[in-house]
């Protein structure tokens, strides 16, 4: 049995799929930028969060949106850090934060965060891994074909899933020469994140339908389809559906990545998320 510990809870991966509760501290996130900006909002977000069934609440300051532009530390850390201090009494969930710089990795830590979501790789920020090693908390290593900023411009592969795997292995191999413990990494194929989607291509549905591939490295895996684009394309037939109205299929979605082998799925709607996962767990668990 393999457990993965996260501040001060400690779960039994198999025994259910965990939910990863998102709040973007940002203007400017895809699906739901700005409206949890303010700190007094955000707060209440992360308290409906834990109440709908969140295992894990990830922080994020800065979009990585395709299209999007990095922000400075010191902006990234004047978003997030009020929200974290205002939420260490009031929570119970342990919270994690998507980051891939190191400074503001080791403040939020310092807050008691008990994870780093690192879209990077710890590529983004040669200093992180060692805040890790130091903390000795997860972190979770995402594949992103480029950058935010240019992710989805023409991405091309000759078997994406392979190339993935590889890719991810590698990084945990990085991570673990830098003494990073193994039962603290877990790995993120990257939905979304320069992966094709429409015109009869859709990277996204190959990576859910060849999950097994990527739990044969032997780490956890974290899974996060909610509300992205290739819901849109494919629910939405001629016609690409708005982010509103993505949330049958990123259900439908969370829940194949569930079955296909997800320990944790990372997801906007955790109410629903929840409900659907709670058949799932009991069938497939």
């Amino acid at each position: 049995m393999k457990y993965l510990k996260v501040g001060s809870k400690k779960f039994l991966l198999g025994k259910k799929t965990l939910i990863m509760g998102i709040l973007n501290v940002t203007p400017d996130s895809f699906s739901d930028g700005g409206r949890h900006f303010s700190s007094d909002d955000a707060i209440k977000h992360a308290i409906k969060l834990e109440k709908d069934g969140a295992d894990i609440i990830d922080i994020g300051g800065e979009s990585t949106r395709p299209g999007s532009k990095p922000i400075s530390s010191k902006e990234e850390i004047k978003r997030v850090l009020p929200v974290i201090e205002n939420l260490a009494d009031k929570l119970s969930t342990p919270l994690s934060i998507d980051t891939y710089k190191s400074e503001v990795a080791e403040k939020a830590i310092e807050l008691g965060v008990g994870m780093v979501n690192d879209v990077t790789a710890l590529q983004g920020d040669h200093g992180l891994v060692s805040v890790i090693t130091k903390h000795e908390v997860p972190i979770c290593l995402m594949h992103m074909k480029g950058n935010p900023l240019t992710m989805q411009k023409n991405p091309k592969y000759d078997d994406m899933v392979r190339e993935i795997c590889a890719f991810l292995k590698e990084r945990a191999d990085f991570a673990i020469f830098y003494d990073v413990k193994k039962e603290n990494i877990i790995l993120d194929p990257g939905i979304g994140f320069g992966k094709r989607t429409g015109r009869g291509v859709e990277d996204n549905c190959e990576i859910l339908k060849r999950l097994a591939e990527l739990k044969s490295l032997g780490f956890p895996l974290l899974v996060g389809t909610s509300r992205k684009t290739f819901v849109g394309n494919v629910c939405g037939g001629k016609k690409q559906l708005p982010v509103s109205e993505r949330l049958e299929g990123s259900l439908a979605a969370a829940c194949i990545a569930a079955i296909n082998g997800a320990d944790i799925v990372r997801v906007h709607d955790v109410k629903e998320t929840k409900r659907c996962l709670d058949i799932v767990n009991c069938v497939m668990k």
